[in-house]
């Protein structure tokens, strides 16, 4: 049977919290060791997948737990439509966006753009929506997921920074920012913070400076939404021109992600798996390291080949 090419019809794929949970005390049945990661490096043609665990050494929590359990319960796109969701969700985003923009790409980012540099990774999916792996220097990033630092209008399509829509959102709320910052929880994985409903209930939600319409939404693909077709089209690109594929902190616990390891395998591809738990996937792997990310990676650039 033929391989199907990214090109051909792709039916939309929503994004929906998984109820997936590794069996307790469930191990990875293949294994492998830094130098077999190496070699499989050192062929260059690697596309790496990445998830949550890239970014919790900078500060981002994920949503899972090294044991697969969800820890936070993402907000859905019907949630976030309604009038008190949207309230709800900027609400939080813009207490907590100082500290999310805070985060900083840790050596694990670094460590897979030196990789990039020097011929060895030719592209990251990422289904992180934070930017870290650009301010790292990775140069051919595919964001899965969007990106929050950008806002888009559901009414007439219009983007702005999100930078944009703190100020306006700080003139609405004069003194918003003080009194939540006393009450706030901990950051999520999506920017926002926990806070009080007795906060959000007074909360004022800009609308668009274009048409004025009131349905601003974070540029990101919300749990029951469907990813951009272009976006998912360009990563099976990259991974039948792949000659590997690099999954690195992620569960594969969403189908989003678990397609392109099940298209990599159908094809032959040799798939190496990085994450602190088990994963969806790991029955596809071909190679299989459990280890944190910001140890192992910068390992494997400092052993790896400096020249392809």
């Amino acid at each position: 049977m033929g391989v199907v090419k990214a090109t051909d019809s792709i039916p939309p794929l929503r994004v929906t919290p998984s109820s997936w949970r590794p069996p307790p005390g469930a191990l990875p049945t293949v294994t492998g060791t830094l130098a077999d990661l190496r070699e499989l490096v050192n062929g260059g043609g690697v596309v790496a997948l990445t998830g949550a665990g890239m970014s919790t050494e900078s500060g981002i929590p994920d949503y899972r737990g090294p044991d697969g359990a969800r820890r936070v319960t993402p907000m859905t796109i019907d949630q976030f439509r309604d009038e008190y969701g949207a309230r709800h969700y900027w609400s939080r985003a813009y207490v907590g966006w100082d500290r999310f923009r805070a985060a900083r790409p840790n050596v694990g980012h670094v460590a897979l753009a030196e990789l990039e540099r020097r011929g060895l990774v030719d592209a990251v999916i990422t289904q992180n929506v934070d930017g870290l792996h650009q301010e790292a220097g990775s140069g051919t990033v595919l964001e899965l997921h969007g990106t929050l630092t950008t806002v888009v209008c559901l009414d007439c399509s219009a983007v702005f920074r999100r930078e944009h829509l703190q100020a306006a959102l700080g003139r609405l709320n004069p003194g918003f920012a003080q009194v939540a910052h006393a009450a706030r929880g901990s950051i999520r994985p999506d920017g926002d913070v926990e806070l009080p409903g007795e906060l959000v209930t007074d909360f004022r939600v800009a609308a668009c400076e274009d048409c004025g319409g009131d349905q601003l939404k974070p540029d990101v693909v919300f749990f029951g939404e469907s990813a951009h077709r272009d976006v998912v089209a360009r990563c099976f690109e990259r991974i039948e021109s792949a000659r590997s594929l690099l999954v690195l902190g992620s569960s594969l616990a969403v189908m989003s992600g678990l397609r392109f390891v099940r298209r990599a395998a159908r094809m032959g591809l040799p798939v190496a798996i990085v994450t602190n738990g088990p994963t969806r996937g790991d029955e596809l792997a071909t190679l299989r390291l459990t280890g944190p990310l910001g140890e192992v990676l910068p390992a494997l650039a400092t052993a790896a080949d400096r020249t392809t």
